[in-house]
C-alpha cells in the first residue's frame, strides 16, 4: 500500500523525480570523495617507475589530497551556505575534474602532487555541501535518514572497490586511475544541474583559525616527511617544524578569543565529547597507514601487479561494507564501549602480527591478518561517532562532526608521513616492521583510552545508534 499524506514517510510525488537524482548526485560525489582517497595506494609503485622520486614523493602523493582535505574541511561548511550548496558542489566538482585530468596528464611528479593538492581543495567543498543538498531535497526526517544511509553506501562501495579498480586500472596504466574521475565527475554535474536552486546566507568564518589550522598541518606533514629523507638536523625541516609548533600555539589561542571559532574549546571539555576526537586521529593510524605500507610491501618485496595487490586488499575492504549494517545491532547486544575497545584490540593484534611478516608468508594469510585490521572500521567508528554526538548539543552537532573527521584525515596524513620517513630510512623491512609496531602502539593506547568512555544507555537501541550514524554524516553539513 503507498503511503498516505500523513505517513512520515510520504513524499509528493512532484518532489520523487528531482529528490532522486539530488540522492544520485550526492552520492556520486561522495563516491569519488572517498575513491581518490584510496585508489592511488596500489599505483604508487608504478608511479615511481613512471615520474622517479623517492619515498617522500609517494607520501606527497597521498598526503597532498588528504592534507587539502583536511585543512579546508572544518571551514568548507560555511561556504556551501555563503554561496548556496548546489553552486558549492558544482563549482567544488569542475574543480575536481579539471585537477583530475591535471593528475592524468602530469608530467612530473611535482605537478602530480600540486595536482592532488587542488583535489583536495574541490573534495572539501563539496563534501559538506553535498549533504546539505540532500538536506533541502529530503526535508522529511525519515526520508533524509534513507537518503544519508544510501549516500554512504557511495563511500563504503568506494572503499572496497578501490584497490581492486586502482589495480586493474594501473594494468595498462597509472594515470587511468585519475581520468576515471572525469566521466563519473560529468555525469555528477549533469544531474546537479537538474537539482532544485539552494537558498545562500551569510556565515561566520573564522580566517585567524583557518590559516593557522593550514599552517600547522602543512608545517607539520611537510617536516615529517622531508625529515625522511634530509634528516631532523636539516633547515628546511626545522624551519617546517618550527612553523608547526607556531602554528598550533597560534590556532589555540585563536579558537578561545575570536566571536565564531572553528573549533570551540568548551564543546570539547566533557570526556565524552574530547574522546572520540583522540579516537578519531589515532585509529586513523593504523587504518590508513597500513595500506600505503602494504602497498609498497607486496609490490616491491612480493613483486605482485597493482591488480595483485588490490585482491589482497578486497577481504580487509569488504569486512567494513558487510559489517557496517549490522554495527547497531552488535552495539545493542555489547555496548558501545565494549565493542569500540573490541574493535581496537583487533587492529592492535592485526598490525602486531603483520609487523612480523617475511617475504615469503603466504598471501592468504596477508589478507587474513589485514582482515583484522578491517574489523575494526565497523566496530570503532559508528558507535565512536554516536556517543560524540549524544555528549554535545544538538545545534553544535556540525561543528562536532567537523572536528572529528578533521582529526580523522589529520591522523591518516600523518600515519603516511611518518611512515614514509620509517621507510626510507634504511631498509624496507626494518622500516615496515617499525611502522606497523608503531601503529599497533597507537592502537592500543587508544583503546586503554576508549575505556575511560562514560556508557550513554539510549545508544544501546538499534534505531537511536542508526539515527546517530546517520546523524554523523548529515551534520557535517551544518
Amino acid at each position: 500500500m503507498p503511503p498516505s499524506i500523513s505517513d512520515p514517510a510520504y513524499t509528493p510525488p512532484s518532489r520523487l523525480g528531482r529528490s532522486t537524482t539530488t540522492l544520485v548526485a550526492a552520492t556520486l560525489v561522495f563516491f569519488v570523495i572517498t575513491l581518490d582517497a584510496v585508489i592511488v595506494n596500489v599505483a604508487l609503485p608504478r608511479i615511481r617507475t613512471d615520474l622517479g622520486g623517492g619515498i617522500a614523493g609517494l607520501q606527497w602523493v597521498v598526503d597532498g589530497y588528504t592534507l587539502m582535505f583536511a585543512a579546508l574541511l572544518l571551514s568548507s561548511g560555511s561556504l556551501a551556505d555563503r554561496v548556496g550548496a548546489k553552486k558549492a558542489v558544482a563549482y567544488g566538482m569542475v574543480l575536481f575534474v579539471v585537477a583530475s585530468a591535471g593528475c592524468c596528464a602530469a608530467p612530473t611528479l611535482g605537478l602530480l602532487v600540486a595536482a592532488r593538492f587542488v583535489q583536495g581543495a574541490a573534495a572539501a567543498a563539496m563534501m559538506p555541501a553535498s549533504m546539505a543538498l540532500l538536506g533541502h531535497a529530503f526535508p522529511n526526517p525519515v526520508m533524509r535518514a534513507r537518503a544519508v544511509a544510501v549516500w554512504a553506501m557511495g563511500g563504503a562501495i568506494a572503499s572496497s572497490a578501490g584497490p581492486v579498480l586502482g589495480g586493474l586500472l594501473s594494468l595498462a596504466s597509472w594515470r587511468l586511475i585519475f581520468l576515471v574521475n572525469v566521466p563519473v565527475g560529468a555525469l555528477a554535474l549533469l544531474l546537479i544541474a537538474r537539482t532544485a536552486t539552494t537558498s545562500r546566507q551569510r556565515a561566520p568564518f573564522d580566517w585567524i583559525g583557518q590559516l593557522t589550522g593550514v599552517l600547522a598541518m602543512g608545517g607539520l606533514t611537510f617536516g615529517v616527511i622531508e625529515a625522511g629523507d634530509r634528516g631532523f638536523t636539516s633547515p628546511p625541516v626545522l624551519v617546517a617544524l618550527g612553523t608547526a609548533v607556531v602554528g598550533i600555539v597560534a590556532f589555540l589561542l585563536s579558537q578561545t578569543r575570536v566571536d565564531h571559532p572553528m573549533v570551540p574549546v568548551a564543546l570539547f571539555r566533557a570526556r565524552n565529547a574530547a574522546t572520540p576526537v583522540v579516537i578519531g586521529f589515532t585509529f586513523m593510524v593504523g587504518y590508513y597507514g597500513l595500506p600505503f605500507v602494504m602497498s609498497l610491501y607486496l609490490q616491491q618485496v612480493r613483486g605482485l601487479s597493482p591488480l595483485g595487490t588490490g585482491v589482497v586488499f578486497l577481504p580487509m575492504m569488504l569486512i567494513g561494507l558487510v559489517l557496517t549494517p549490522f554495527a547497531p545491532r552488535i552495539v545493542q547486544r555489547l555496548g558501545g564501549k565494549t565493542v569500540i575497545v573490541t574493535g581496537l584490540v583487533s587492529m592492535v593484534l592485526g598490525l602486531a602480527l603483520l609487523a612480523f611478516i617475511g617475504v615469503t608468508t603466504p598471501l592468504p594469510v596477508l589478507a587474513a591478518l589485514m582482515v583484522l585490521v578491517g574489523l575494526a572500521g565497523p566496530l570503532v567508528m559508528p558507535p565512536t561517532t554516536a556517543i560524540l554526538l549524544d555528549s554535545v548539543p544538538a545545534d553544535r552537532g556540525g561543528v562536532a562532526s567537523g572536528v572529528f573527521n578533521t582529526s580523522r584525515q589529520v591522523g591518516g596524513a600523518l600515519a603516511v608521513a611518518v611512515f614514509g620517513a620509517l621507510l626510507g630510512h634504511g631498509a624496507f623491512m626494518p622500516g615496515m616492521r617499525a611502522s606497523l609496531l608503531l601503529a599497533a602502539a597507537v592502537a592500543l593506547l587508544t583503546a586503554a583510552a576508549a575505556t575511560v568512555l562514560r556508557p550513554v544507555h539510549h545508544l544501546e537501541t538499534d534505531a537511536s545508534l542508526a539515527a546517530h550514524q546517520g546523524a554523523d554524516l548529515a551534520r557535517t553539513a551544518a
